[in-house]
């Protein structure tokens, strides 16, 4: 009986040892290839963002909020959280055709009268040459100054490994109910 305790230690041992020396083979990554040189794109794009927080259905709504923000008058007041789900249209009237939605979330980010947005937002494309590509822009909007610039920081699709920058403009602003309409120059660099 002893013997047979011993020798089942001794194969329990073996098997730990074996099962340690193939994990420890096992690595996480695979291996590295030498980088293909891609060509650099420019791609320039021009779209008009329809961000309505007021009606039976806003395209922005609020998600959450500070405690202390709780009766503020503003639209946005500071600490509040949006979601959104805005249309992409290729001109400023309402009727202009959809290319694509701005999908994210963007918070009331200064307590002073100068309202700025820190924004994380995906602008995909949903008809054209760059269905099914997107941009997304992770930045500071200080949306008080009319013009203005955001940075791009990534992309998929046609967009993939996307930097650039975006120029804001405010084609239409309602400070009572924050309904705003803001017309995007973008510069994409990508491969």
């Amino acid at each position: 009986m002893k013997k047979n305790m011993e020798i089942t230690r001794l194969q329990t041992g073996l098997l730990v040892l074996f099962l340690a020396a193939i994990s420890a083979r096992s690595e996480y990554y695979s291996k590295t290839t030498p980088r293909v040189q891609l060509k650099e794109k420019v791609t320039n794009l021009h779209f008009f963002l329809f961000d309505i927080l007021s009606g039976k259905k806003p395209s922005a709504v609020e998600v959450a909020h500070a405690n202390i923000t709780i009766g503020d008058q503003s639209a946005t007041p500071f600490g509040s959280v949006y979601a959104i789900d805005d249309p992409l249209r290729e001109g400023p009237h309402p009727n202009s055709k959809v290319i694509g939605n701005a999908r994210g979330l963007y918070v009331s980010a200064s307590q002073d009268a100068d309202l700025c947005l820190v924004m994380y937002i995906d602008y995909g494309f949903t008809t054209g040459r760059y269905k099914g590509s997107s941009i997304s822009v992770f930045s500071r909007n200080p949306v008080t100054e009319r013009q203005r610039e955001v940075a791009v920081v990534g992309g998929r699709g046609q967009f993939k490994m996307a930097r650039g920058f975006a120029k804001l403009k405010t084609h239409y602003l309602n400070v009572t109910n924050g309904d705003a309409i803001i017309e995007y120059n973008v510069t994409v660099f990508h491969y």
